[in-house]
């Protein structure tokens, strides 16, 4: 495989599309969408995710998180398909790709947007690296929960006309639950590597059990949300069609509750991902 690719993770990647996804489909509701702000937001929330693989995987290799008994697809530092120095430089470049994609959203919406935007970069960086990795903390969860839920879903409405809307906010709650879920498979699979190599994530400090109803609550806390939602009006009873995705989130929970290492649970991330996009998708139609 190329090794760029391999540093990318393309399987995460979809975490960045069901935000803006959401976040556009409101403001095609309200008659305010810009295919310019949908094509550079998404551009600039799926460069944001890169950067933060990118980083990831340098830093995980760097302090020895990512050695030779961790389960899952290869990472591209740790295995010698490239270089920490490279894929640093390839993170510059990413990053830089977003830096142009939210000057260019807050030059059509508003400049406060990019103390978000500056805000998304320091903690892209610090998930894993600088001196105080979060990520080695147990805080990993909170940030993806408000980086690539609540912020992603919506600065992905704001950008369009500068408006921040109700029905954004609490959409960006069942988008962050399944993002959030997405980092709560990966490290579930990780939790003997983790601990081994020092890093303190969630899983590691919740435990096994925990981390399992974790992981269910937040998939299916995201479904009782959404329904909850409709039935009293809060968002339009069309975004029940997001509920059609609940039998996708099946077998990813049984396989987190089953299983406790091996392709089971790898799949098991990928098929959340899925979720969370179908449900992305799902949303932004029922709102739109």
């Amino acid at each position: 495989m190329n090794p760029w690719l391999v540093a990318a993770r393309p399987p995460t990647l979809l975490a960045a599309v069901a935000p803006v996804l959401v976040g556009s489909g409101l403001a095609w509701g309200d008659g305010a969408f810009r295919l310019d702000a949908f094509v550079v937001t998404l551009v600039t929330a799926v460069a944001i995710n890169v950067a933060a693989n990118f980083s990831n995987d340098a830093s995980d290799a760097r302090r020895g998180a990512d050695g030779p008994h961790r389960i899952g697809p290869p990472r591209a530092v740790a295995s010698g398909l490239l270089t920490a120095r490279r894929v640093w430089a390839g993170t510059a470049v990413v990053l830089a790709l977003a830096a142009a994609g939210g000057i260019y959203l807050a030059w059509i919406s508003d400049w406060r947007l990019l103390v978000v935007g500056a805000a998304a970069i320091v903690a892209t960086l610090t998930y894993t690296g600088g001196p105080w990795p979060y990520g080695y903390r147990g805080l990993g969860e909170v940030f993806v929960f408000v980086f690539f839920g609540l912020f992603a879903v919506v600065g992905s409405r704001f950008v369009h006309d500068a408006t921040i809307t109700g029905e954004a906010w609490l959409l960006a709650v069942p988008v962050g639950f399944l993002v959030t879920a997405i980092l709560v498979a990966n490290n579930v699979r990780d939790i003997d590597t983790d601990r081994t190599a020092g890093k303190r994530t969630l899983a590691v400090r919740l435990g096994r059990r925990r981390t399992r109803l974790l992981f269910a609550g937040l998939v299916f806390g995201a479904f009782v949300l959404i329904a909850a939602y409709a039935a009293f009006d809060l968002t339009p009873r069309l975004t029940l069609i997001a509920l059609a995705a609940l039998p996708l989130a099946v077998p990813p929970v049984r396989a987190v509750a089953k299983h406790e290492a091996g392709p089971e649970l790898i799949a098991a991330l990928k098929a959340t991902a899925r979720v969370h996009l179908v449900v992305g998708l799902l949303l932004a139609v029922g709102v739109a």
